[in-house]
């Protein structure tokens, strides 16, 4: 598993160097950041998931998933906690702790932790999709809107029912339930049609990383290499969170219904760095995301190591 995890690991970064590598020589024009995330919000995201709702989903898989869904629950609710806690140690300035709370509770689950599935365990990435769809919930429900939109410094606002609901409408949703749909009913799909899907998903890693790599060549990294509280976010998302969970787990692992499936799922959730909404969101709001850009790259560049050590020790206590 250290050898699978590694390898995935350094091929993910291979695409974050050549990012960081064009950003710093210019080599793509100004609007690029902006038509690649749209390229993976609007397409290679969604495709990936389709396709392993296509090829996975039946009444038989949906029926297991109620362990999936309660997991992920529980282990964001305690990340929350956990990191409400340890931000609130670090930072006085409301935005800034703010910031720092949603990188420690939600990660990398997405871009990374999708492809880090898709690369070491692809057995089980549709039961990770499903994993993953509480942790998108708390992202909309209150992580982007009360942690990365709202001003920590101003009043609190009542927020419409539309306002709630519209994030949900998003290209992910959509595709997850055409997705389940042609799974469940077995619909016929044309066998170019679903060559394209597949290809279009398995753009998805190297382009997230790709991006991320173009997004940090953009700021200035003497600055933020200076700044030592970020290598503590870093050694508490890398170390203590994946630490917390693996000694949860061991008391556990007895239990009938956790499984090596559950087991793996929380894992990768656990182990991942802080994702890129800490920037993108609030730079869309046009709040100073320096320190937030400095917790992407640096636990990023760290989880290099963390990851495959975490998930040699995760797999060593419990024979996973």
């Amino acid at each position: 598993m250290f050898l699978t995890i590694l390898n995935q690991t350094i091929y993910l970064f291979i695409f974050i160097a050549l990012g960081f590598l064009f950003g710093k020589l210019r080599l793509l024009p100004d609007n690029a950041k902006v038509a690649l995330s749209k390229l993976e919000t609007y397409l290679f995201v969604p495709a990936l998931v389709m396709s392993a709702f296509i090829e996975n989903c039946s009444l038989e898989t949906i029926s297991k998933s109620k362990t999936l869904l309660l997991s992920a629950i529980v282990e964001m609710l305690v990340f929350i906690l956990l990191g409400l806690l340890f931000s609130k140690f670090l930072y006085k300035r409301g935005n800034v702790r703010n910031v720092t709370t949603y990188g420690l509770a939600f990660a990398n689950f997405g871009f990374m932790g999708m492809a880090i599935i898709k690369g070491a365990f692809p057995e089980i990435f549709f039961e990770y999709t499903v994993f993953t769809l509480p942790l998108w919930a708390g992202i909309y429900l209150w992580g982007a809107p009360a942690l990365l939109i709202a001003d920590a410094d101003e009043e609190k606002k009542k927020r419409t029912f539309k306002e709630i609901v519209k994030p949900f409408i998003n290209p992910l949703l959509i595709s997850m339930l055409v997705g389940l749909i042609i799974g469940l009913f077995g619909i016929p799909l044309p066998s170019p049609v679903k060559i394209a899907v597949k290809s279009a998903g398995d753009c998805m890693s190297p382009l997230a990383m790709f991006l991320t790599g173009l997004t940090v060549a953009g700021i200035d990294l003497l600055k933020m290499v200076k700044n030592y509280k970020l290598y503590i976010i870093s050694a508490i998302k890398l170390i203590v969170f994946p630490a917390v969970f693996i000694a949860i787990a061991v008391c556990l692992k007895g239990l009938s219904f956790i499984d090596n499936t559950v087991l793996i799922c929380c894992m990768n959730f656990a182990v991942m760095p802080i994702g890129m909404n800490g920037i993108v969101i609030p730079a869309a709001y046009g709040k100073d995301v320096t320190d937030a850009t400095g917790m992407v790259l640096i636990t990023h560049i760290l989880s290099i190591a963390t990851i495959p050590i975490a998930y040699m020790i995760f797999q060593n206590l419990l024979l996973v």
